[in-house]
């Protein structure tokens, strides 16, 4: 396991992110409408996502194949202003996970390459 997962809680820590998050997604109202109601299968699959992200067990590879997340999302359209409002949600859940700021910061950081890497459609 990785110093960062480690860091992060292992499977608590992530599972508390992905549980923070969901309802400001939920309550977006530029990502609400790229998500089901049923948001339950979603966060399962983030959960295992980022669990992997961040340097813990292989558990979306092992379930899903390899990640290959641009392909998963295109086909939402997922604009600057949505990459921008996924990270804005990701920031609010980190900040109630109670971890060190420079920690929260890292975490952010790391999620920005890819939320802007599934960019692919131009704003409105």
């Amino acid at each position: 396991m990785s110093e960062f997962y480690e860091a992060m809680g292992g499977a608590d820590g992530i599972r508390k992110l992905v549980e923070a998050f969901y309802p400001k997604v939920q309550e977006h109202p530029l990502l609400a409408p790229l998500f089901p109601e049923d948001i339950a299968p979603v966060m399962e699959k983030q959960y295992m996502f980022l669990t992997q992200f961040f340097g813990g067990p292989p558990l979306f590879s092992e379930q899903y194949g390899h990640p290959m997340m641009r392909a998963r999302h295109m086909a939402f359209p997922i604009t600057p202003e949505r990459a921008e409002a996924w990270l804005g949600c990701m920031k609010k859940a980190l900040q109630e996970t109670g971890w060190e700021p420079d920690l929260q910061m890292a975490v952010l950081e790391r999620l920005k390459g890819p939320a802007f890497h599934f960019i692919n459609s131009s704003s409105n």
